[in-house]
């Protein structure tokens, strides 16, 4: 990771010059607990100017303002362009230079897309209902590339050692793509442990896209430097943020 401040950090994946990337901390901001201290979601309880600051923050590295989604656990995916206000979907792609992408996880996963030359971006939240669903699917749909020529950044999300889950999901991952099993660790009662990230790969590959970094951090037992729902119940958001120069 590279960090330029401890409230952000720039993606290590092979992604060309024009393409920006940056993914936010819990650091760095101006709430106060249990949102402390970069909290950039307006939805969960935290003083609204305090996320205004902490959103400025966010619009000033990005050298705009991101266009923010109203994320609903769905596969609806929008031109960030077309965004002046909060839409209801889960994911956005740009191929307008200054036109910032992001979308918001406190244990979900974030997915940031670029292809090969430059020409487009997205960025995707994938919550297990939005994965299972078909979100990432969308997603690349929306970007029209040849999947060789698109590279993948998994954002941090809940981790395979603390993403415990029902019988249900495992059973809905499996209804769609039987090899979804391998993803999935019995705790024994009807619970599993799910690797989400493993999940995504596993989407991402049936595509044929197989330039896929990260996925090696977990929001849950890093306190320090992210938010978890999972976790911790009432809590902030991050974000995970793409754009064209």
């Amino acid at each position: 990771m590279n960090n330029p401040t401890p409230a952000f950090y720039t993606p290590n994946w092979p992604a060309p010059a024009r393409v920006r990337a940056l993914q936010t901390t819990r650091l760095g901001g101006h709430s106060l607990p249990p949102y402390a201290s970069l909290n950039l979601g307006q939805h969960v309880g935290d003083d609204p100017q305090q996320v205004a600051a902490n959103r400025a923050i966010v619009a000033a590295a990005c050298g705009s303002q991101p266009r923010w989604l109203n994320q609903v656990h769905g596969v609806a995916v929008v031109d960030a362009a077309a965004i002046t206000q909060p839409v209801d979907a889960d994911a956005s792609y740009s191929r307008t230079p200054g036109v910032v992408s992001v979308v918001m996880t406190a244990d979900c996963l974030p997915l940031l897309f670029c292809d090969r030359a430059g020409t487009v971006v997205a960025a995707a939240h994938a919550g297990w209902r939005g994965l299972c669903h078909g979100v990432i699917e969308a997603t690349v749909a929306k970007m029209d590339c040849p999947a060789s020529e698109i590279l993948v950044w998994l954002g941090p999300a809940i981790g395979p050692s603390a993403f415990e889950v029902g019988d249900e999901v495992r059973a809905a991952f499996m209804a769609i793509d039987a090899q979804a099993e391998q993803a999935f660790v019995t705790q024994g009662g009807g619970k599993w442990l799910a690797d989400i990230y493993l999940l995504a790969r596993q989407r991402l590959h049936t595509l044929g896209i197989t330039a896929i970094y990260g996925g090696d951090q977990c929001t849950v037992t890093q306190a320090e430097t992210y938010f978890s729902y999972r976790r911790d119940g009432q809590t902030g958001r991050l974000a995970s943020l793409i754009w064209l120069e």
